[in-house]
């Protein structure tokens, strides 16, 4: 349901970014990288059909910005290649609520002002990413930047769907260790992360466990 709702709202003439809502560790990020996925195996849309998925770093980006409207500079190069791609770069912004003050040490415009002009354009596409309380604590409060964003919210998914999402990316984690990951491991890291850890959320959980043992595995093999 979350996957489709993404790329209907993508998909739109106006009011075209999401912003995904939710607990710390539901994969709100890991459905901006399956969306990379799903474009690169064509199960999308005509519109979106050889997009790229984009991530905007802004704790890199104000990095090292020692002189005033550099960040502002570095963010309108990023907007304006966006804007000239005629919405075949999608931007992705983790932690999306720190675009508000972002690089404004200098009293210069923060990142949510500078982006605003192109989101009221239309002419970008965004996914944003943020948890419910920095949501209602920052987002919220600039109406002007919410309004841009349609906001959907990202549930801890069930065991079984988060089996389906570490089938989706085991490939990441076989390529970074060189082994192989049996489908029955990926079953129990989902049952047991389920089971034994505690005030944590799926996917999160079971794909740190994956990359744990992944990790002692190799070393084991030394």
């Amino acid at each position: 349901m979350t996957r489709s709702t993404v790329i209907s709202i993508l998909c739109c003439k106006t009011k075209n970014c999401v912003a995904l809502v939710g607990a710390p560790g539901v994969g709100k990020t890991a459905i901006a990288e399956g969306l990379a996925q799903w474009i690169a195996a064509g199960k999308v849309p005509a519109e979106l059909s050889k997009a790229r998925v984009v991530e905007v770093d802004l704790g890199a980006m104000v990095a090292g910005t020692v002189l005033r409207g550099m960040f502002e500079s570095r963010l309108k190069t990023v907007i304006k290649e966006a804007e000239n791609s005629g919405g075949k770069i999608i931007l992705f912004i983790d932690e999306m609520h720190m675009l508000i003050g972002a690089g404004d040490k200098w009293g210069s415009n923060d990142a949510a002002n500078i982006l605003k002009p192109a989101l009221a354009r239309g002419r970008i596409r965004c996914v944003g990413a943020t948890t419910f309380d920095d949501y209602r604590k920052y987002i919220e409060k600039d109406a002007a930047l919410e309004r841009r964003f349609q906001k959907v919210h990202v549930e801890e998914p069930s065991t079984q769907a988060t089996i389906a999402i570490l089938r989706g990316i085991k490939q990441q984690y076989e390529l970074h260790h060189s082994l192989e990951i049996q489908d029955a491991a990926i079953v129990a890291a989902a049952e047991l992360a389920g089971r034994y850890i505690t005030g944590r959320q799926f996917p999160d959980k079971a794909i740190d466990l994956i990359d744990a043992a992944c990790a002692t595995a190799k070393k084991m093999m030394l």
